[in-house]
């Protein structure tokens, strides 16, 4: 057999965690379920666009080199190219490809929505994968997912086995004491440009990029901690830009404390609602 028919093979037969998203909570996601045993594939939404990119796999897409938790991102839009991806330890598969085409290629383990869509509505994903994970507002455990993770500040990590996750409140957690204030958000539908990376260190009111021709400027003194990549689409009401206030760089790179949370509890709810399952097989007549 060649070495393609070994990594399709292989891909046919091992587990598989797809995650949605491709923004730094699903990066820290991804992480987690592959050092757990599970392949994994991020499947890419450009709603909303991802800014905080030191910290995702997101740049992969992109062909850069993208490497978290000694993870390494590499993209893949064809079955043979995820399966290629797979087949490398320590490597994760960042695909262009949506969700329906991912699942046409074969049925999830696990399947986790981290897109983090505050304010549209999710579609039902159980039955797509043989457990489904929501993280953040937009979930009813029963009616769009098998089980679900708290992201807000105050709730960061709890597991919502029942009802439904808590709406959002449009408060940001805070950063070296500032909210709110640190981000820029679109003012309308169009093309971000910027020559800006992650990192960088700006004053207060420096010319950040344009969005459809208006300036975006540094709304504090900082290094910026997001910023939406050049030639990025950016619907209106997005986050286009975060600036980190508290004077160090490497807060803008690698997992952070809240990523590492929800990655342990999306990991734990997967174990929960897999023996959940597992007592409901037993427990059913015929069992043996």
């Amino acid at each position: 057999m060649s070495k393609a028919g070994q990594n399709l093979f292989s891909f046919q037969s091992r587990r598989l965690a797809v995650v949605m998203g491709t923004n730094e909570i699903a990066s820290a996601v991804a992480v987690a379920l592959i050092r757990a045993g599970y392949p994994t594939v991020m499947s890419h939404d450009p709603y909303p666009p991802v800014i905080r990119r030191g910290m995702a796999f997101h740049d992969a897409l992109y062909d850069d080199y993208v490497e978290l938790g000694g993870i390494v991102g590499r993209r893949a839009e064809s079955l043979l190219e995820i399966a290629s991806v797979l087949a490398r330890k320590r490597s994760v598969a960042v695909s262009p490809l949506s969700l329906t085409d991912l699942l046409a290629l074969r049925v999830a383990d696990v399947l986790v929505d981290a897109r983090m869509q505050k304010h549209r509505i999710t579609p039902d994903f159980r039955g797509l994968a043989r457990i489904t994970v929501g993280l953040g507002p937009k979930f009813v455990v029963g009616a769009n997912c098998d089980i679900a993770v708290e992201t807000r500040p105050a709730h960061t990590g709890a597991l919502v086995e029942s009802g439904a996750t808590e709406e959002p409140d449009g408060e940001a957690r805070l950063l070296g004491g500032v909210g709110r204030e640190r981000f820029v958000y679109s003012g309308r539908a169009g093309v971000w440009r910027t020559p800006v990376d992650i990192g960088m260190w700006v004053p207060k009111g420096f010319l950040i990029g344009r969005h459809e021709g208006s300036p975006v400027l540094a709304p504090l003194d900082g290094h910026v901690r997001g910023v939406a990549r050049d030639s990025a689409f950016a619907p209106a009401g997005v986050k286009l830009l975060e600036i980190d206030p508290r004077g160090r760089a490497e807060g803008c790179k690698g997992a952070d404390e809240r990523g590492r949370m929800i990655a342990a509890a999306t990991l734990k709810a997967v174990k929960l609602e897999a023996a959940r399952r597992e007592t409901m097989a037993d427990a059913a007549p015929g069992a043996r």
